[in-house]
């Protein structure tokens, strides 16, 4: 099982690494715009790309320390498998919060209805100001966020999983060596 330790954990932190770094710009633009045009669809909205921009942050500088560590060898207690699976378990609850959320915060989830040249979008949709033309590109790029949201927390999952399966296999003892002299 070391060998497969040695080569799924980088990947799995690079990729979440990676996703939260996507995750990060677009949730960034996208508060940016909001906050240009001061055209939020509520205030639930607005918060939910707060905790997704919160998230992405959060993920982006752990999961870019776990994988120095990783690839290190570091032995301290910040790079110890202990704390890689609390992280793992607190990241992916964050994401898990905030993808569901998301979810429900949106107004619909095709976009192909929003006519991008007409200039006039419903007014429960994400983006319902009449002067905004790029409607069907705000509708598709808050879909990414979310889709961005699921992948990272499926992501957290199946790293988590495999630390802690990793872990029951492992034929290495986790117990001091002082205490099995007494």
């Amino acid at each position: 099982m070391p060998y497969i330790k040695a080569h799924y954990h980088p990947i799995l932190f690079a990729l979440i690494t990676v996703c939260a770094m996507a995750e990060l710009g677009l949730a960034a633009f996208l508060i940016s715009a909001g906050n240009e045009n001061n055209n939020w669809p509520s205030g639930r909205y607005h918060s939910v790309l707060i905790l997704f921009e919160f998230n992405a942050v959060w993920t982006t500088l752990f999961g870019t320390a776990y994988l120095l560590w990783i690839i290190d060898g570091a032995i301290h207690f910040l790079a110890s498998i202990a704390s890689s699976i609390i992280w793992l378990l607190v990241t992916t609850i964050l994401w898990g919060a905030a993808a569901g959320v998301m979810h429900r915060a949106r107004a619909g989830g095709n976009c192909n209805w929003i006519s991008a040249t007409s200039g006039f979008v419903e007014g429960n949709s994400l983006c319902y100001l009449p002067q905004d033309l790029s409607s069907a590109s705000r509708c598709k790029e808050a879909l990414s966020v979310e889709a961005i949201g699921w992948i990272e927390f499926a992501l957290c999952v199946l790293t988590l999983l495999a630390t802690c399966m990793w872990v029951r296999t492992s034929k290495r003892s986790y117990v001091s060596e002082y205490s099995k002299l007494a």
